[in-house]
């Protein structure tokens, strides 16, 4: 393992808030790599080479800066990664009056290095799981680099697999963690992969017993994580289980039922769909201008056209309707009294029910 000179910068700029002399981190070969002087960087220094090389300190003193090159009187520490020497610590100074503080520093730069490493390890596996799941929707046929892939991370491709998309916000990495680790402690074989920033992409490994119950708790649960910890509503659309060869499938499955999703704000499993299913099938041509000639004026009356979808969200239930949009009852009924005008539709007629919804589903669609 070695110190990285970027992840030594950004040790001396914290070190700088704390302490006001001089301070250097030196490579294992004796160069300076960062210094809170800068015309130090690039330097060699000798006394931090004898430090690495016998991992023990190093006390400078004014007779070694005539002899040793690139030296200031002070203390080099060797900073450890286990057993072996990555890096020096060098304080000027009176060694005494240092030395507390030289440890300390050292110290802390070891939790520091220790830190960035495992965060490093951790962005590394997320990358290494991101390209894997590229490969694997996109390959026609399985390559050995991806065989091989699968096998560093324990993938069985002779399982059934399901994909399921989780859609919110930009979630923070601490967010990611709780959710994965809220994921896998039940489903511990799952790939749990953030997919851009607002996505999560679940590559579920399917058992041979799956309960759908469980896993839609599951997913009910993950959601309502995402939503309190961004305040925003988290949709989730789940395809169907197919064979590992046949996962794009099923990824497209995930994606017509988390668009579903996010209308419905429930979780969507792909193979529940019915009548969006067929409505997708319909041209582009017809799905812009049906919503036109089925609402014709009402599409100019913004409040109008928010009180139908409320009543539609509600099931046509007058009373949820006018509660959820604060408003009497007797309000309600003149609104929509007023749209079956404008329309030329009845909502006690099953087909022109039937069309509003319809023509509802693809002016939404349109409008995203």
């Amino acid at each position: 393992m070695f110190l990285q000179p970027l992840l030594a910068k950004k040790i001396i700029a914290e070190v700088k808030k704390m302490y006001e002399r001089e301070v250097i981190i030196v490579n294992t070969d004796g160069l300076i790599m960062a210094s809170t002087n800068d015309e130090r960087v690039g330097q060699f220094h000798e006394g931090a080479l004898i430090c690495a090389k016998e991992k023990r300190n190093v006390i400078i003193t004014k007779e070694d800066e005539k002899r040793l090159k690139g030296v200031k009187a002070g203390l080099n520490l060797p900073v450890f990664s286990d057993r072996d020497v990555i890096a020096v610590f060098g304080l000027t100074g009176e060694p005494a009056e240092i030395q507390p503080y030289g440890e300390l520093l050292r110290k802390m730069t070891e939790l520091f290095i220790k830190e960035s490493w495992h965060l490093e390890q951790s962005q590394w596996h997320e990358r290494m799981l991101e390209s894997f799941m590229i490969d694997w929707l996109q390959l026609k046929e399985w390559s050995p680099g991806f065989l091989e892939k699968a096998q560093l991370l324990g993938v069985d491709l002779s399982s059934r697999r399901q994909m399921i998309l989780i859609q919110g916000y930009e979630w923070s990495p601490h967010d990611i963690k709780q959710m994965t680790h809220i994921w896998k402690s039940a489903y511990p074989s799952d790939l749990f992969i953030r997919w851009g920033n607002e996505r999560i992409l679940i590559n579920h490994e399917v058992p041979k017993h799956e309960q759908r119950d469980r896993l839609l708790r599951k997913l009910l649960y993950i959601c309502s994580f995402a939503h309190t910890a961004n305040s925003r509503f988290a949709a989730a659309g789940a395809g169907r289980p197919v064979a590992s060869s046949s996962l794009t499938d099923s990824y497209e499955q995930a994606e017509k039922a988390l668009a579903v999703s996010l209308k419905r704000k429930t979780p969507i499993f792909e193979e529940d769909l019915k009548l969006d299913m067929c409505l997708t099938e319909i041209s582009p041509g017809t799905r812009n201008e049906f919503p036109q000639r089925v609402f014709r004026e009402a599409l100019q009356h913004q409040e109008l056209m928010y009180t139908i979808r409320t009543f539609f969200h509600h099931d046509l239930s007058l009373k949820q309707t006018a509660k959820d949009m604060h408003i009497h009852i007797n309000t309600l009924r003149y609104r929509l009294s007023k749209a079956e005008q404008l329309t030329g539709l009845r909502f006690d007629c099953t087909e022109d029910i039937v069309t509003m919804y319809v023509a509802l589903y693809f002016l939404d669609q349109d409008t995203k």
